[in-house]
């Protein structure tokens, strides 16, 4: 039997983000594990230094995992590999590689685990090193049980812990069918034994992690297990932050009572929308409860301190711009948190393509797969929306401008109508979506109030002015300094020799928050 070094990969998209995926391979290479070493690129990383490095630890065989924010990158990196060391074996694996159509050509690589590789990559490196490697190019993984699995977590390193994203999971699967969504393709949900998880976090905790980003899909499906979390977090005394991805309308009183315990800034939740159309959510599979949704989210917004991610997608089968205005403008009301507007992807594995004809659908081919157009939105239209969620991210997610930006919407409540209008005009001016500094934001949402909309410029100025400073070390900007009075009368003491920045991983929260 062969011995060989055996090197697993991925290109993340920031250095800050870390590879579960990748520990999950190395903790379950068993007697391999002496021969194996993890290696992390980003995809801003020049290529063929990529490819130089991982020569460099002359593997015989490579794990590469492809995901859909890598995968051009990833196909660039396995030719690059195959030109240089053609005799290396290249083994791919992960999401965008494990289902049908493959829109990304892989000819090179030798092997494509499709589904969970736990398991299947070490079964596949000993059944190459024994000579015994399978003729099929693609290898159908089994799914394993989970409990034969062995948690990655003693695998994240020193530099891990201080300077990335610590991802954890509890459990996997969902039960949910949403068609948009890989994880509607999972057969079910499979929690992990929960004393061996909190050990483990306990473990993560002693070791110095203070940022846990969950990536399970529904948290809150398992309430004995999700307050078992919860306890484990707030039996904490430090200072902390922790990400869970929920679903709407399931909270109840025993996750209710522990929400509201814990700390401004410590706990985040990622709520899936998506539609408050019935319609298109029926359409899509997504099973909307509007009562449940609404009396959760106003708890959450009024008697807990957590911050909110509300996900809405444009693009969906049978939603038009007005229907997307009114659940946007619906969700605007309902709570002052961050709305992540998304454009519809079709990943491959999913079954939104049943909705190709009636509904017009047409999709890039081209990573991130995003729907170019539809019966009902043009493809201007659609351009025209991507353009809105960036501003949108811009101006209202950030909580650079919490004051200033409702009031492009103050005198009707139409959120949509006026923030299309203000996006399309900041287009013009702009031209890009990129690269435009906070000061130049800060000017054009001056120039819309006063110019177009007939704002009284003073006023303006006042709400833009306690938006930028409310952060220490911030400048005034060049156009407001003839505004930077108090009510006064008195000029705003401004201390140049300061340059205070927010600390931690929360600077977004603790603007929104302010």
């Amino acid at each position: 039997m062969r011995q060989e070094n055996i090197v697993l990969i991925t290109l993340n998209a920031r250095y800050v983000h870390s590879s579960i995926g990748l520990r999950y391979l190395y903790a379950n290479m068993q007697e391999l594990q002496k021969v194996t070493s993890i290696q992390e690129f980003t995809i801003n990383d020049q290529i063929q230094d990529v490819a130089e490095q991982i020569l460099a630890q002359k593997p015989s065989i490579i794990g590469l995992g492809v995901y859909i924010w890598n995968v051009q990158q990833c196909a660039e990196l396995v030719h690059t590999l195959k030109k240089v060391s053609p005799n290396t074996i290249i083994i791919l694996g992960g999401p965008e590689v494990s289902y049908s159509p493959m829109r990304v050509k892989f000819d090179g690589a030798d092997y494509i685990v499709q589904g969970e590789g736990d398991l299947a990559f070490y079964q596949l490196v000993k059944a190459i090193q024994s000579d015994l490697a399978p003729t099929e190019h693609l290898i159908k993984a089994a799914l394993p049980a989970i409990e034969d699995i062995v948690m990655p977590y003693d695998y994240y390193t020193v530099e891990d812990v201080a300077n990335r994203y610590i991802y954890v999971e509890a459990s996997r699967g969902c039960p949910f069918q949403c068609e948009f969504c890989l994880s509607s393709l999972d057969e079910k949900v499979r929690n992990f034994d929960a004393e061996h998880f909190l050990s483990a976090l306990e473990k993560l905790w002693q070791r110095g992690v203070r940022n846990f980003k969950f990536i399970d899909r529904t948290f809150n499906l398992n309430i004995k297990f999700a307050t078992k979390l919860l306890d484990f977090f707030l039996s904490k005394n430090e200072t902390y932050f922790v990400h869970f991805e929920v679903i709407p309308d399931h909270f109840p009183e025993a996750l209710r009572q522990r929400m509201s315990q814990f700390k401004p800034a410590s706990l985040q939740l990622e709520i899936g929308i998506q539609t408050l159309n019935l319609d298109v959510a029926k359409r899509i599979q997504r099973n909307l409860k509007m009562d449940k949704i609404e009396q959760n989210i106003a708890f959450l917004e009024h008697k807990t301190s957590a911050h909110m991610h509300l996900d809405l997608i444009v693009g969906l089968p049978g939603e038009t711009l007005q229907s997307f205005g009114q659940g946007l403008n619906k969700l605007v009301s309902m709570s002052a948190a961050e709305i992540q507007i998304g454009i519809l992807k079709k990943l491959a594995g999913t079954t939104l393509e049943r909705h190709d004809d009636v509904y017009g659908m047409v999709y890039s081919d081209v990573p991130p797969y995003d729907i170019l157009q539809n019966k009902q939105l043009s493809f201007e239209d659609i351009q025209k929306m991507k353009r809105f969620a960036r501003f949108w991210n811009l101006y209202y997610n950030s909580g650079n401008f919490k004051q200033s930006v409702p009031q492009l919407w103050l005198q009707d409540g139409d959120v949509f109508t006026h923030f299309f209008a203000f996006s399309l005009w900041v287009y013009a001016q702009s031209n890009s979506t990129w690269k435009i500094s906070l000061e130049r934001l800060a000017k054009f949402l001056f120039d819309y109030r006063v110019q177009v909309q007939g704002a009284e410029e003073e006023e303006v100025a006042l709400l833009l002015l306690k938006d930028l400073l409310k952060l220490e070390g911030r400048k005034v900007p060049n156009f407001l300094k003839p505004f930077a009075y108090a009510e006064t009368g008195k000029k705003v003491f401004l201390d140049q020799q300061k340059n205070t920045v927010v600390q931690g991983q929360n600077k977004r929260q603790q603007k929104r928050l302010s």
